[in-house]
């Protein structure tokens, strides 16, 4: 036996290893089964060429066996072995990989399931075990070869009897114990088969070789009696049990599958009862090469607007999960999507957990953004019911998105936008229908915003757009009003807000009879003004108002509806005021009254102006600082 020491520099990348690069120590599995699958994919290699290999692909497999007596845990395979020199270069020195060789040596790119890069994965398994014992014996060699260590102590390599080709890795499970924050390690979970078979479905369910496991299994003994439903009654039996589904769903053609398997595949991998709104199913053979299953989903996960929801992406190198939520291979606008990517072109770190940011990664999520896209565009144009269901349930996160970043994303989401129309039974439309069907000389996209539809239907400005033909979009959600701001316009139309103070609806000979009254009334709006500082910024005529005697309406760039969202946000110490006008109806026969009281009773006439301006603020939907206030004017009125 040969007792060999790590050099210097690997047993301080050894303990790094166990102690630091890997987050989670379940994925030794997943490893050391890639090391397996790359094995066989060597000697599978060969034999396409080499007749005397003697075996076809349904012959190779990966073992995984437990002992829970001896507390091991074994994992081996019948690929192409390694000599002595192979187990002292791949296993002796940390970060040489012999999978990166051959795919160097044999011109391998992109048509090889080689998974391998970095010669690291290996040592992964001293994360839960205290000793690791490998037998291996190569292709077309008569002498097999054991490899031992306990960890940075060293190694030895010794001759061995194996009869068969390929290698056989032995994990001596460590106890269970407590780690440095005192919290309790389950080694013991990694006995246990029906653990080792959730981590192989999970990480490794499309290793294209069969991952088999013998797993001990309970049936009703034949002579037992009917009635006897006791533990007496059964045996235990061994059964070989084949763990993964080896071909993923995403590499079938389309034509192979169905909407069914496609919804099924969804359902089970993403646990949602659910069926998607609409998939996906993408194969790009640019570069970057990549496979990806896409689904929308009908519904809002509870936490969808919550700080715990995790957006992103499986994302997957040659079958084996690397991340389970790749968040940069999606834009926030698009977190509702999901699905998996499964690409050979991404750039791993050493640890296979984590991603480098690069090239590929950036092209394919720019991609996977077009491709949204165009199944969303495409769904709104050819099913509209469907298109309402997805935007009813995700239309606030695009929304967010045109108003994220100094709407930076408007020109990829603006099309994809709908509002409620004041059109007979408010549908939803989109800003191109809305644009689509404005009457010639209509220069503005109006719109309506209040807390609800009712209330933004009930708006005195609403009722005058509405009286002149104009379509009203309604604005019901906090941030509709800042995300039209960033977006500013649409096809060359601006949008205008209702209850914005310069509507410009009137005719000349309107605004001409508006500016004579106006004069007439300057001393009576003076003293309303007045009677309302700190309240309204400006009291004036307005020949917009129909039936109603005031209305609301708001000057610069915070609306009101703005200025009461950014109000109610936790940590808005500094309230945010808009420049709020006080507008009368001439036509009313309120404004008479108010004539009348001007110069004559004053106190009267600042009373009048308090009571119109809260009824005014009712009407907008606006909250009363003081209704003790306006309940003394209204009977002090009376």
């Amino acid at each position: 036996m040969e007792q060999k020491q790590f050099k210097a520099e690997s047993k301080r990348l050894l303990d790094m290893m166990i102690h630091s690069i890997y987050t989670h120590k379940e994925i030794f599995l997943r490893e050391l089964i890639s090391n397996a699958s790359d094995a066989i994919d060597k000697l599978y290699f060969k034999s396409l060429t080499d007749d005397s290999v003697g075996m076809s692909k349904s012959d190779f497999k990966i073992r995984i066996h437990i002992d829970k007596d001896a507390r091991t845990l074994t994992i081996s395979d019948n690929g192409i072995g390694m000599t002595k020199e192979e187990l002292e270069n791949n296993l002796g020195i940390i970060a040489n990989s012999g999978s990166l060789k051959f795919k160097s040596e044999n011109n391998l790119t992109e048509d090889s399931q080689i998974i391998g890069q970095f010669g690291v994965g290996f040592y992964s398994a001293f994360m839960v075990a205290g000793k690791v014992t490998v037998k291996s014996r190569a292709f077309g060699a008569d002498t097999a070869y054991v490899w031992e260590s306990e960890g940075t102590d060293g190694y030895t390599i010794d001759t061995c009897d194996k009869e068969t080709v390929g290698t056989e890795i032995t994990l001596e499970i460590l106890p269970d114990a407590k780690d440095e924050a005192g919290n309790e390690e389950s080694y013991e979970d990694y006995l246990n088969q029906y653990k080792i078979q959730s981590l192989v479905k999970r990480y490794s369910d499309y290793i294209r070789f069969p991952i088999v496991m013998d797993m001990t299994k309970s049936r009703r003994k034949a002579d037992a009696a009917e009635d006897d439903h006791s533990s007496a009654a059964y045996e235990d039996y061994t059964e070989d049990v084949t763990l993964n589904s080896m071909i993923p769903i995403w590499r079938k053609n389309k034509s192979e599958l169905s909407d069914k398997d496609y919804n099924n595949f969804y359902k089970n991998k993403f646990n949602d009862y659910s069926e998607p709104i609409a998939h996906a199913h993408v194969h790009n053979e640019g570069t970057p090469m990549y496979d990806a299953l896409l689904y929308i989903p009908s519904r809002a996960p509870f936490d969808f607007y919550s700080k715990e929801y995790k957006k992103g992406l499986q994302l997957y190198a040659n079958g084996v999960l690397i991340m389970d939520c790749c968040e940069e291979l999606l834009p926030d606008y698009f977190c509702f999507v999901k699905g998996l990517v499964d690409s050979e072109d991404v750039s791993l770190n050493i640890s296979r957990e984590m991603l480098q940011h690069d090239a590929q990664l950036r092209s394919i999520a720019k991609s996977i953004e077009r491709t949204v896209k165009n199944e969303l565009t495409r769904m709104m144009k050819n099913d509209r019911t469907k298109y309402e269901e997805f935007y009813k349930a995700f239309g606030l996160q695009l929304k967010y998105g045109v108003y994220s970043d100094y709407g930076m994303h408007k020109d990829v989401l603006q099309d994809l936008l709908m509002f409620t129309s004041s059109n007979e039974g408010n549908p939803l439309v989109s800003l191109a229908e809305y644009v689509d069907r404005m009457p010639e000389g209509q220069e503005y996209i109006y719109y309506a915003a209040g807390e609800t539809l009712a209330r933004a239907e009930a708006l005195p400005q609403t009722e005058a757009v509405k009286a002149k033909g104009y379509e009203v979009l309604y604005f019901t959600d906090n941030v509709d009003e800042f995300a039209i701001r960033m977006l500013m316009q649409y096809k060359d139309k601006k949008f205008k807000s209702v209850a914005d103070s310069d509507l410009s609806l009137e005719s000349d000979d309107e605004k001409k009879n508006l500016e004579e009254k106006a004069e007439n009334s300057k001393d009576m709006l003076e003293s309303m003004k007045k009677a309302l500082e700190g309240k309204v910024t400006n009291v004036k005529l307005s020949g917009r108002l129909g039936s109603h005697p005031v209305c609301l309406s708001s000057e610069g760039e915070i609306t009101m509806e703005m200025a009461k969202t950014l109000n109610a946000m936790p940590g808005a110490d500094q309230k945010i005021q808009a420049q709020i006008v006080l507008e009368v109806n001439p036509e009313h026969e309120i404004y008479g009254k108010l004539m009348a009281l001007a110069g004559q009773d004053e106190d009267k006439l600042a009373k009048y102006a308090q009571l119109l301006h809260y009824q005014a603020m009712l009407t907008q939907g606006m909250p009363i600082e003081d209704p003790a206030e306006f309940a003394g004017l209204i009977c002090g009125l009376m």
